[in-house]
């Protein structure tokens, strides 16, 4: 019985493990196809993937390929443009170059025909001077057996005579190529002077310096002057100028020959009135914030032109001294606006030159500084200002500019005959200036001296304001090209005996009288 059941048992168990075998084995087939079908969608899925990058990448490499070449085709026709452009600009600058190659030749072809006439007109005079020669050995021979005379004497006489003729011929050709060459320099220098005075526009103040100062009650003056003189002695001793206290009513004068101190001895009294407590301690301590307060304007005005005028790096002390010409006059043009002035006008001419602009502003600017400095300092204002600025390390260039204005030297470069030739602009200009009645008397007089001093001068006549003479002369001394050397002569006898401002034209006269009588 037991065994039945063991048997049982164990059929029982061989069954399940038989069974558990065969539903194990359905499920990993099932399991197996599952895992098949999902291989299958993941392959089928990677597949469309691919597809869907492949599509993607073609579509993103065309986009790529064609923004390249839109970019390619954009830089092509930038630069085939640019390339056009500068073609375009090749061509005018070889159209340009032609011409000037054409206006060379021209010169040059001008050149050599000068040239050539030159060399035709030394050819007639050495064939000339041959003519005399055998002439003159030819009539010493004839007036030596007709005259009597000796060779040596007719051959002086004959000397004189053509010497006469060779100076006749002389003054010909002078008079030939003074006008060709003042017919071309006046076209140039009018053209120069002309944009150099368009180009600036400037106020032209004429005004006199200020040497008295009104006071608001004649007590004043016995303050001012003080217990035995005190007080003026005091303020004449710390302001170094002279205080003129007399019976005007109502004005105190200053003189001083420094236009500073003189300034700042003005700016002193000024505040004592206003203060009103007058004594030596006083006068010492208004003095000196007067100077303080005046030296800071002085600076102020002289950067201010610094600025106005376009340079820089100029010397505080130098500063200083153009300020100070604001206080300054001469002929009662104001000096500040005067160097203003004439450094415009130099750097004007310096730029239709080709010059250094800067240089030559810089150098106007600075001309007169010398005519504010000390009194005491020997020379003209022209070497005593040049010497002030090498002290402070201005360029020799523009030192030599400055001693050269006046022709204390002489002017050896470009910018030292600009300087030369703004200063006169500046200070001939009518109406700029103001001369004294006894001066311009005296220059006129001066001059019409110079002119009659001259052999076969009958009489001279100064006009416009003594900038031209006439001179008429007799027409039995003095022929036509006489006049042409006659000119010259007194012109160069006017610069060499008289200072002025500007140029002074020169006009011989001659003229030939017919004179007929009806009866």
């Amino acid at each position: 019985m037991e065994v039945n059941v063991m048997l049982v048992a164990a059929i029982g168990f061989l069954l399940g493990i038989a069974i558990g075998v065969i539903i194990l084995f359905a499920k990993l087939s099932s399991d197996k196809k599952k895992l098949a079908n999902q291989a299958d969608d993941i392959v089928k899925k990677a597949k469309e993937r691919a597809r869907e990058i492949r599509s993607n990448a073609n579509r993103d490499a065309k986009s790529i390929v064609r923004d390249e070449r839109n970019a390619l085709e954009k830089e092509y026709r930038e630069k085939t443009k640019k390339l056009s452009q500068n073609e375009k600009d090749l061509a005018k600058k070889e159209i340009y170059l032609e011409q000037k190659i054409e206006e060379q030749k021209k010169e040059d072809n001008k050149i050599r025909q000068k040239e050539e006439d030159l060399a035709l007109e030394r050819k007639k005079v050495e064939d000339r001077i041959v003519k005399y020669n055998m002439a003159i050995e030819e009539y010493t021979q004839k007036l030596s057996s007709v005259s009597g005379m000796s060779k040596d004497d007719v051959k002086k006489e004959l000397i004189d005579i053509y010497t006469e003729e060779a100076k006749l011929d002389a003054a010909q050709m002078i008079k030939q190529i003074e006008e060709e060459a003042e017919d071309e320099a006046e076209k140039r220098s009018k053209r120069i002077l002309g944009i150099a005075i368009q180009r600036f526009a400037g106020e032209f103040v004429a005004e006199q310096t200020i040497s008295s100062v009104e006071l608001p009650g004649d007590d004043i003056k016995g303050r001012l002057i003080g217990r035995e003189g005190r007080n003026i002695r005091a303020f004449e001793q710390i302001c170094g100028v002279d205080l003129v206290i007399d019976d005007t009513p109502g004005i105190v004068v200053i003189s001083s020959f420094n236009v500073v101190r003189k300034e700042i001895a003005r700016m002193t009294i000024t505040r004592l009135i206003a203060d009103g407590r007058i004594h030596p301690a006083k006068i010492e301590e208004f003095y000196e914030k007067s100077k303080v307060q005046f030296e800071s304007r002085l600076r102020d005005l002289g950067e201010k032109a610094q600025m106005e005028i376009g340079v820089h790096g100029i010397h505080p002390e130098i500063l200083k001294m153009i300020g100070a010409l604001n206080w300054r006059t001469s002929y009662m043009q104001n000096q500040y606006q005067h160097s203003l002035e004439v450094g415009f006008l130099c750097g004007a001419m310096a730029s239709e030159l080709g010059m250094n602009v800067k240089q030559a502003r810089r150098a106007g600017l600075l001309h007169d500084i010398g005519k504010v400095m000390d009194a005491s300092q020997e020379g003209s204002h022209a070497m005593v200002g040049a010497d002030f600025l090498k002290k402070y390390g201005e360029s020799p260039d523009i030192i030599h500019a400055i001693r050269a204005h006046h022709e204390d030297v002489k002017p050896e470069t470009v910018l030292a005959h600009l300087v030369m030739a703004a200063d006169a602009l500046s200070a001939s200009r009518p109406g700029v200036r103001k001369f004294l009645k006894e001066s311009y008397v005296s220059r006129i007089s001066d001059i019409e001296s110079i002119a009659n001093s001259f052999d076969g001068v009958r009489k001279s006549y100064a006009i416009s304001a003594g900038r031209e003479i006439r001179v008429l002369v007799e027409n039995e001394k003095i022929t036509d090209e006489q006049t042409v050397v006659l000119s010259r002569d007194i012109a160069k006898k006017i610069e060499e005996e008289m200072s002025y401002p500007g140029s002074i034209k020169v006009s011989v006269i001659r003229e030939t009288r017919s004179v007929g009588i009806a009866k």
